[in-house]
């Protein structure tokens, strides 16, 4: 908890791993890494290694948390904007993005950006908040735009981001789906007391989950190999 930012990032890229079918040294690139739960995971559960980058965390918290948990060995805490990556071509063997891609993903300049970094045949994946009936083809539920108001219209559904990304031409082998239980996540980890941190306080966004009866909310999970 005292890494967090928003619902429980670890419980996205659980579901997520298996997509990757990550090797141990293999080189990710953790966009969006906030403060570095997800890298820490990546370092100790798969024994890659990590660069965690993030545009809001400072490099300098984030290698903090990294010494105390005992992966700075294999983890690199990196201030970067996706847009103007400093890495070079080809350089990672995956990327991986949680709870973060929504910011900047919806771009269709933003792919060809990022891949950029990726190695021919390397493996993206990511999971973001997502409406199952998509911002754009049916009314936002009020109890959503009270919260995250004009942000949710980049909470797109798994049909939409299959779309977006198949678009681009410049990936294969897409499986985009509905977490299983996503929001059912989010409330439990928002009841524990997760989100404390965050932009919002936990009550609204416990407030918004439960008034969800109809499901509505929860993480859409993408992946995709670049050709």
């Amino acid at each position: 908890m005292s890494l967090d930012m928003g619902p429980n990032p670890l419980w996205q890229l659980e579901d997520l791993l298996p997509d990757l079918a990550l090797q141990p040294g293999q080189r990710v690139l953790d966009l969006g890494s906030g403060k570095g739960a997800t890298s820490v995971f990546l370092a100790r559960e798969c024994g890659a290694t990590v660069v965690a980058a993030d545009l809001w965390v400072s490099a300098a918290e984030a290698t903090d948390n990294f010494v105390a948990a005992g992966v700075s060995d294999l983890v690199t805490a990196v201030n970067a904007d996706v847009r103007s990556l400093p890495f070079a071509d080809g350089e990672f063997d995956a990327v991986v993005s949680i709870d973060a891609f929504e910011y900047f993903g919806t771009d269709v300049h933003l792919l060809p950006t990022l891949l950029r970094v990726l190695k021919p045949g390397g493996r993206l994946a990511m999971s973001t908040p997502g409406l199952a009936t998509d911002p754009y083809d049916g009314p936002l539920p009020d109890y959503v735009r009270e919260l995250a108001g004009w942000e949710a219209a980049c909470w797109h559904s798994p049909q939409w981001w299959h779309r977006h990304w198949e678009l681009s031409g410049l990936v294969g082998n897409i499986r985009s789906r509905w977490q299983s239980g996503g929001r059912d996540d989010w409330l439990l980890w928002a009841r524990s007391g997760g989100e404390k941190h965050g932009p919002v306080g936990a009550d609204p966004v416990i407030r918004m989950l439960e008034q969800d009866v109809d499901e509505q909310l929860g993480f859409t999970l993408i992946s995709a190999t670049k050709n």
